[in-house]
C-alpha cells in the first residue's frame, strides 16, 4: 500500500508507451461487452417476463349466457375446490367489454358500430401453471362449462424462447471471455516485452515478481473497466430509448427501467474486472522476459 502512487505511475506510463493500441483495446474490449450486455439483457427481460406472466398466469373459463346467477355461482364453487386454483372471479360484459377497451385504446372506437355489447361474461381462474394440464382435465368434466381458453401456448413459446436465449448467452459468455482473456493477455506481453530493459532493471535491484508484474494487472485492469464502462454507456442510452419507444405502446409488463440499468451495471463492471485480472495475470505467467 506505500507503493501504491508508484504502482498506478507505471501503470500510466505503459498506457501511454503503446497509447493508440491501448485506445483501440478499449473500444474492442467496450464492443465485445456490448454484444455481452445486449444478450444478457435480451435473456433477463424475457426471464423476467415469463416470471410475471407464469404468478398471473389465467384461464377463462366461458358458459351458456342464459345461464342463471345461481347455476353461475354453483359453477363457481365447483372451479374453486380444484386443486391448484388460486382465485376464481366473474367478469360480466361490461367488465369484458371495458377490457377490449382499455386493450385497443384509440382503436376502440370500432367497438361503436355495434348495436349491442358483443362480449359475453366468463369465469377468471387464476391457476399454477405447472400443474395446468391436471387443472384442465377436471374442468373438462363439469359439464356447465361451454368453452375453456388457456394461453399455455403463449407461455410454452416463451419459455421455450428463454431456453434459447439462455444456450446463445452461454456462448456468448464464453466466447467474450475468451476474447477478453486474449485480447488483454496480448496487449500485457507486449507491455512487458516493450520494457523488458526496465523490468531487468528492477530483477536486478532485487524487486520481486509481484512487484514488477501489479502495474501491468492495473493496466489491464482499467482498459476492461473502461470497455466496460463504455459498453454501459452504450446500453443505458439503448434501454432509455427502447423504454421511451414502446414503454407505453404494448400490453405486456416490462420489468422496470432502473431494476434492468442497475442489474446490467453491477453485472458488466463485475465481469470487466474479473476478466481484466485474470487476463492480466495469464499474461504474466505466458510472457518471457530476458
Amino acid at each position: 500500500m506505500k507503493n501504491i502512487g508508484y504502482f498506478f505511475k507505471e501503470a500510466r506510463t505503459i498506457f501511454q508507451v503503446d497509447r493508440l493500441s491501448n485506445i483501440l483495446s478499449i473500444f474492442s474490449i467496450g464492443l465485445i461487452f456490448l454484444i455481452l450486455s445486449t444478450i444478457t439483457t435480451a435473456w433477463w427481460v424475457s426471464h423476467q417476463l415469463v416470471n410475471m406472466l407464469r404468478d398471473e398466469a389465467e384461464i377463462n373459463v366461458f358458459f351458456q349466457e342464459d345461464m342463471e346467477d345461481v347455476n353461475i355461482n354453483s359453477l363457481m364453487e365447483s372451479i374453486g375446490i380444484i386443486g391448484d386454483v388460486k382465485e376464481v372471479k366473474l367478469v360480466d360484459k361490461e367488465e369484458s367489454h371495458q377490457r377490449m377497451v382499455e386493450i385497443l385504446g384509440k382503436e376502440a372506437k370500432v367497438l361503436e358500430l355495434f348495436d349491442s355489447n358483443p362480449f359475453q361474461a366468463f369465469i377468471e381462474v387464476k391457476i399454477n401453471v405447472e400443474k395446468l394440464d391436471t387443472i384442465l382435465e377436471r374442468l373438462e368434466s363439469i359439464e356447465a362449462i361451454d368453452y375453456i381458453r388457456d394461453n399455455k401456448d403463449v407461455i410454452d413459446k416463451l419459455q421455450n424462447l428463454i431456453s434459447l436465449l439462455t444456450i446463445v448467452g452461454v456462448l456468448v459468455i464464453t466466447a467474450t471471455g475468451i476474447s477478453t482473456l486474449v485480447v488483454i493477455s496480448h496487449i500485457i506481453r507486449q507491455g512487458i516485452y516493450n520494457n523488458r530493459e526496465q523490468i531487468n532493471t528492477l530483477r536486478l535491484l532485487g524487486a520481486p515478481e509481484s512487484f514488477i508484474g501489479f502495474p501491468f494487472v492495473l493496466e489491464g485492469l482499467f482498459l476492461t473497466v473502461a470497455g466496460g464502462l463504455l459498453a454501459f454507456g452504450l446500453v443505458y442510452l439503448g434501454v432509455k430509448t427502447a423504454y421511451g419507444q414502446i414503454g407505453s405502446n404494448i400490453f405486456i409488463p416490462l420489468p422496470h427501467m432502473e431494476d434492468l440499468l442497475k442489474s446490467m451495471g453491477v453485472f458488466i463492471l463485475f465481469a470487466s474486472g474479473v476478466l481484466g485480472i485474470g487476463g492480466s495475470i495469464f499474461g504474466l505467467k505466458s510472457a518471457k522476459v530476458n
